[in-house]
């Protein structure tokens, strides 16, 4: 009743209202208001008593407010000012919003609108609301307009929590596909930030020792100052932000310049142009890892809806950030993985249950000689069925059956028909696959063969040595006997002496052939380095053997076609040489045979070819390849009747090797001979552009001798730089020489030569800074600088120029290109 009253106190007198009610007490009666009553009485009255409802009455030439007690929430603490005053006071914030409704309902129209956003002030703060209105016009006893009325629902929780729906799955959307921790924060915190107007939302990560704030990204309205990337004492925001980690809660601050809870540290929220905060705190399993931090730059009341927004969004923000965090560290993982499957030197497969490859990596494709688009995606059968009955295709199908890892070797034969052998591991996966290794181990298992050989050779040399060294000793042992009877005449005594010295001396022939080998290939032999002719070989070489031939009645045929041709080489290795393989000839031809030995220059870069060709028995072809090996010989008869261990060869082959040359042998077959044919560098006359007796630096036509240049060689190793010295001064130079940086230094400035050869390898200072010195210094900065070392990459000959050297030279030295050089610098002396 005090409801009515108040709702219908302008609209007549109380004491007129009091009595209609008492007479009739209609509002329960089913007949409605009584006859008579005034239309807008009635009306009134009526929304009065429907009292469940929020609704108010606006009357009047001012439109006096009048509601009923649902209303009330609505107002807040407008009520109960509001009461009875003019409607655009009471709701002055929202007038301009409501003039349109208002207009249309004072012209005699009905209005209705559905969740109509209204921006009101409620507590003493601005709130965003929604609100569903019925508004009709209200007539006086005249049937003109006088006022209007209006059922009102405020719906704000419901679009606020449609909104917040729509606003969770918009994040859930963008944030899905970001793969990047920092993008999921950065896409959170914008929109979070455009939903809810914020000043500046930022996304902090808590350090272990939950004291500081690091800010990885944050949103901010256009015109303030981005805190990313900063970090700030969590002390810093107050004690309630370390409380609310501790104990999950969110921060709630309207005003932090009158909160007590922040005003003493207002300073840090005022500098961020945070007026008003929301702080959401964000743990797991009891530990405090983050804050979502939201702030408005002004005053303002957080609501149940922004508080359950913001807590939403921090959520997702921190599932979306650990998510990402894990694929990236996966992403890591796989990518490690794969790089390092990319990368290994060994073949990698990943074979599925049923057989299907799924992945190999480029070592695996290169040893199969395939592409990958040969072998991915099909069946491991169908791209190598010759392995099914292969041991490796038996372990694999072991290795699926049985789920133990398992090894083979086979051979294969590869797309482009090349055989090579591979080493296979497979292994068991979770998913019951299996992962396969492998690896060319052509090289190894030829490696092996040949290691099976050569102990093969060495067993049957081992017991042709026992033979050889058996042989001497039994006449000996047998002369030795005699000798110890006693009865012996003189002649006797004279023949057993005899026999003993001959078979002494071959068993130290046999030793002595033993340790030139072993020094050889040891290399412990160190050549005697001069210029030798073609004839001197081939002359002391046939001197050496000619006894034999002669017991043989053996013909020997010579042609020394460049007589005068001259390599640069120890003579005493050279003859030796020669004469092995002169030797090797005579032993394997039968007696009155023809053995020709020739010399000749051959091959663009001027080469000596010495060749031995024989009648002898010759050798099957596949023997050809491995007859310098050591250990190999061809077949003997039982009688042994040449004799010798077989070592000749494997010891021509290493000196030659040793003065930068090459052999070889041919043979037609057994009974059809052989040829061994033995190339060395060929060294070209120094003197070879001037006159016969002219000396370097002679003028021609002058008959005044000039100054033949002056080297200077240096060089530690003290072999080296002395035969390098002796063979230039052959040539008419002039050659000082030293093996020690500094005094090499010291002698240039004394000698002043025009040439400097230096060694780069020196000790105490090596050849590029002795070179810097030369070139620094004015007595020998004109000095031509020639590198002569062993460093030959291009690396080095960079190095070696930009220290200041005019040439370089790879050691062993190309006399021919040496010759050449020195001969060009004495040119432009001219």
């Amino acid at each position: 009743m005090a409801d009515i009253l108040r709702t219908t106190a302008g609209l007549g007198g109380e004491s007129e209202v009091r009595r209609l009610l008492r007479e009739h007490d209609w509002t329960t009666s089913p007949l409605g208001p009584p006859e008579g009553w005034p239309p807008e009485l009635a009306t009134a009255v009526s929304m009065a008593v429907s009292s469940a409802f929020p609704m108010f009455v606006a009357w009047g030439p001012d439109l006096r407010f009048l509601y009923n007690d649902a209303y009330v929430p609505i107002l807040g603490d407008k009520h109960p000012a509001a009461f009875d005053a003019p409607f655009q006071q009471a709701w002055s914030e929202i007038w301009p919003d409501l003039v349109p409704i208002v207009d249309r309902a004072l012209s005699n129209k009905s209005a209705y609108f559905e969740d109509l956003p209204l921006t009101m002030e409620r507590k003493g703060f601005r709130e965003q609301t929604w609100f569903t209105f019925s508004y009709s016009p209200l007539h006086d006893g005249s049937g003109r307009v006088a006022g209007l009325y209006c059922t009102v629902i405020e719906t704000t929780g419901r679009v606020q929590a449609e909104r917040r729906a729509a606003f969770e799955l918009t994040v859930a959307d963008a944030l899905r596909p970001l793969a990047s921790g920092d993008d999921a924060i950065r896409t959170g915190c914008v929109l979070l930030g455009l939903e809810l107007g914020m000043a500046r939302v930022l996304y902090g990560e808590v350090g272990d020792g939950l004291d500081t704030l690091s800010v990885a990204r944050d949103w901010h309205r256009p015109g303030l100052a981005s805190v990313s990337g900063h970090t700030f004492a969590l002390d810093a925001f107050g004690p309630e932000l370390g409380r609310a980690g501790r104990t999950g809660e969110t921060v709630l601050l309207t005003d932090v310049r009158t909160d007590p809870r922040a005003a003493a540290r207002q300073g840090t929220y005022l500098a961020l142009d945070i007026h008003a905060c929301l702080a959401v705190p964000l743990r797991r399993d009891g530990r405090l890892q983050a804050f979502l931090v939201l702030g408005l730059d002004r005053p303002h009341a957080w609501t149940d809806a922004e508080v359950a927004l913001a807590r939403g969004t921090a959520e997702r923000i921190r599932a979306a950030v650990d998510l990402a965090r894990v694929q990236t560290t996966l992403r890591e993982e796989r990518d490690r993985g794969r790089t390092i499957l990319d990368t290994i030197a060994e073949g990698f497969l990943l074979l599925d249950r049923d057989w299907t490859v799924l992945q190999m990596n480029p070592a695996g494709l290169r040893i199969a000689r395939m592409d990958a688009g040969a072998i991915i995606g099909r069946n491991h059968w169908d791209v190598w069925p010759e392995a099914i009955d292969s041991e490796a295709g038996r372990m694999y199908r072991r290795v699926m059956r049985d789920r133990v890892a398992g090894t083979a070797e086979y051979r294969q034969r590869t797309a482009d028909g090349v055989e090579i052998w591979c080493e296979v591991r497979a292994y068991p996966t979770a998913d019951g696959g299996l992962v396969s290794f492998f690896r060319d181990v052509t090289e190894r298992k030829a490696a092996e063969d040949k290691l099976r050989a050569a102990d093969r050779r060495k067993d049957e040399f081992l017991a042709m040595l026992a033979h050889e060294l058996r042989n001497p000793l039994a006449p000996i042992s047998a002369a030795a006997d005699l000798l110890r009877i006693g009865r012996l005449d003189e002649n006797r005594v004279r023949q057993s002496s005899a026999i003993i010295g001959r078979q002494v001396r071959h068993m130290t022939s046999l030793v002595d052939d033993l340790l030139d080998v072993s020094r050889v290939t040891r290399g412990l032999v160190t050549l005697a380095r001069a210029p030798v002719a073609a004839r001197t070989i081939v002359d002391e070489a046939i001197e050496q053997v000619r006894p034999m031939f002669e017991t043989r009645r053996q013909h020997l045929a010579v042609d020394i076609a460049d007589p005068d041709a001259t390599v640069l080489g120890d003579k005493a290795r050279l003859v030796q040489v020669l004469a092995n393989l002169l030797n090797n000839a005579a032993k394997y031809t039968p007696e009155g045979r023809r053995i020709e030995v020739a010399a000749v220059v051959a091959g663009a870069r001027g080469r000596l070819l010495l060749t031995v060709r024989d009648e002898g028995i010759g050798m099957e072809p596949e023997l050809t390849g491995h007859v310098f090996d050591l250990f190999t010989q061809a077949q003997r008869s039982v009688d042994r009747a040449q004799g010798g261990l077989g070592l000749g060869l494997a010891l021509v082959k290493n000196l030659v090797e040793l003065h930068g040359g090459s052999v070889a042998c041919t043979s037609p077959g057994l009974g059809l001979g052989s040829t061994f044919e033995v190339a060395l560098p060929l060294m070209a006359p120094a003197t070879r552009s001037a006159p016969a007796t002219a000396a370097p630096g002679a003028q021609a036509g002058t008959g005044e001798a000039r100054r033949p240049l002056r080297l200077l060689v240096v060089d530690d190793n003290v072999d080296a730089a002395a035969t390098l010295g002796m063979l230039l001064e052959a040539c008419g130079y002039l050659v000082d020489v030293e093996h020690e940086s500094h005094r090499a230094l010291e002698r240039a400035r004394q000698q002043r030569p025009d040439v400097a050869l230096l060694d780069i390898g020196l000790p105490d200072m090596d050849g590029n800074e002795l070179a810097r010195r030369l070139r620094a210094d004015a007595q020998t900065g004109a000095i031509v600088l020639v590198a002569v070392t062993g460093y030959g990459q291009e690396q080095d000959r960079r190095a070696a120029f930009e220290a200041g050297f005019d040439h370089h030279l790879v050691k062993p030295v190309d006399m021919d290109e040496l010759a050449a050089l020195l001969a060009g610098i004495e040119a432009e002396r001219e």
